[in-house]
């Protein structure tokens, strides 16, 4: 597996720390979490969170303040130069996207439209 030149996405120390702690209270074994998108909700997309047992072939692998985040390689251009945080207020907590590549977002805050990230022009005439 080819290591990219970019994280394509990052972690804040709040969102690492809880995922480390999550992590180290598993009932089994974690390869990592792996991120996607899917399609879905009033806003057109919702960010995917889900444990990983293995590392996918075709996975984005991100490390980042010892945290292994599996990005699915069908996000890859729609989380391009995300930030992962957690925060907690007085009524929630949870995970919170800081992404470029969002237009909008509903009001329920479960849902986004995102727009896949353009390719650098110094990339357009590198060989694949």
């Amino acid at each position: 597996m080819a290591k990219s030149r970019f994280a394509v996405i990052s972690l804040t120390e709040a969102a690492a720390d809880r995922i480390r702690e999550i992590m180290a209270n598993a009932e089994a074994p974690v390869a990592g979490l792996r991120l996607g998108v899917k399609n879905g909700g009033c806003a057109g997309m919702a960010y995917t969170m889900e444990w990983a047992d293995s590392v996918g072939p075709h996975d984005e692998v991100v490390e980042d303040k010892g945290v292994k985040v599996l990005i699915d390689p069908k996000a890859v251009l729609f989380l391009l130069g995300t930030r992962m945080d957690f925060r907690t207020d007085r009524l929630s907590s949870g995970f919170v996207f800081e992404n470029p590549n969002q237009t909008s977002a509903c009001g329920c805050g479960e849902s986004v439209q995102l727009t896949p990230a353009a390719p650098q022009a110094e990339d357009a005439g590198a060989p694949a």
